[in-house]
C-alpha cells in the first residue's frame, strides 16, 4: 500500500484492516461470478442522488445504525435494525448507514437487509472495503452504497474498488481526513466525499477538519461531514460551510428520542 498516507504501527485501523485484508486473502469465490450476480439485480435506490434533491433547501441526514465502535464500547448492542431505521426515516433521515463489520462493530449484513426493508431511502454499506469481493457483497446484501477510506487503500485498489462500485451501480463515498486524501479521491473521480474529523490514530474529533478540508473540494462533489456532529449547532456550522449532508451515529443512537434528534440536524442551507 505504497500510497496509503503513513499511520504509526498497530493503530486500530490498521489491526482492523489487516483482519479484513486476511479474510480477503482466504476468500476462494469466484470474482466474475459475483460481478455476474451482482448485475443482474434491480437498480438500487440512488444514495448520492437522494442526497442531492434534500440539499437542495437543507442539510440531508445519513442516519447510522451501529452497535458498538472500538472507541466507545457498546452503543446499542441489542438494537433493532428496522425499528430504528423507521425512526431514523420518521424523522426525516435521507438515507442511512448500516454498520456491517462484524468483530469491531457487531453489525452484520442482517442488519442492514432489516433496514433496509423497513424504508425507502438509500442505504450506505459501512464497512472496511479491502477487496473487489467486499463490492459485490454489498450490492449484493441489498446496499445502495458502498464506502471506500481512502487512508486505508492505495491508488491502485482506490481505483478499481471505486470504477467496480459505479460499473454495479453502487454511490461510492469516498472519505478522506486531509487534503491530500481529497486530491486522491478526486483524481480516481469521486463526486461523493466525505471528511471524517475523527482522527484514527487518537480517535480525537477536530470539528474544524470539515470546514479546512470541505474548502479544497471541487464544486460539483456532494459534500459529506461525518463524526462529532452532536446537535444542530455542529450541522448549522456545516450546512453554512457549503455541506451538503451530515452523517451522524452515536449522538443519534443515544437519543431519547431518535426522530427528533434527526429533524433537529435537518437545518436549511444557505
Amino acid at each position: 500500500m505504497s500510497d496509503a498516507v503513513n499511520r504509526p504501527a498497530a493503530t486500530y485501523l490498521d489491526r482492523i484492516l489487516a483482519a479484513h485484508r486476511a479474510e480477503a486473502a482466504q476468500d476462494d469465490r469466484s470474482l466474475d461470478a459475483l460481478v455476474s450476480a451482482a448485475r443482474c439485480l434491480p437498480p438500487t435506490r440512488g444514495f448520492s442522488a437522494a442526497l442531492r434533491s434534500v440539499a437542495r433547501t437543507e442539510l440531508a441526514v445519513i442516519a447510522e445504525v451501529k452497535r458498538r465502535s472500538p472507541s466507545k464500547g457498546d452503543l446499542a448492542p441489542d438494537l433493532d435494525p428496522g425499528g430504528i431505521a423507521r425512526s431514523y426515516a420518521s424523522g426525516g433521515a435521507a438515507c442511512l448507514s448500516v454498520l456491517t463489520d462484524g468483530a469491531w462493530f457487531g453489525g452484520s449484513a442482517a442488519d442492514l437487509a432489516s433496514a433496509r426493508a423497513a424504508v425507502t431511502v438509500p442505504v450506505l454499506r459501512k464497512d472496511f472495503t479491502v477487496d473487489l469481493r467486499d463490492v459485490c457483497d454489498a450490492r449484493l446484501m441489498g446496499a445502495d452504497a458502498v464506502l471506500l477510506i481512502v487512508a486505508a487503500l492505495d491508488n491502485t485498489e482506490l481505483g478499481a474498488l471505486h470504477a467496480l462500485a459505479l460499473d454495479l451501480g453502487l454511490d461510492a463515498l469516498v472519505e478522506v481526513h486531509d487534503e491530500a486524501e481529497l486530491d486522491r479521491a478526486v483524481a480516481v473521480g469521486a463526486t461523493l466525499i466525505g471528511v471524517n474529523q475523527r482522527d484514527l490514530v487518537t480517535f480525537a474529533v477536530d470539528d474544524e477538519r470539515a470546514l479546512r478540508v470541505g474548502a479544497s473540494m471541487p464544486a460539483d462533489v456532494v459534500r459529506v461531514a461525518e463524526s462529532g456532529i452532536r446537535g444542530r449547532d455542529d450541522a448549522s456550522r456545516l450546512a453554512a460551510a457549503g455541506f451538503h449532508a451530515v452523517l451522524v451515529g452515536e449522538s443519534l443512537l443515544t437519543a431519547a428520542d431518535r426522530a427528533a434528534a434527526v429533524t433537529d440536524l435537518r437545518v436549511a442551507r444557505r
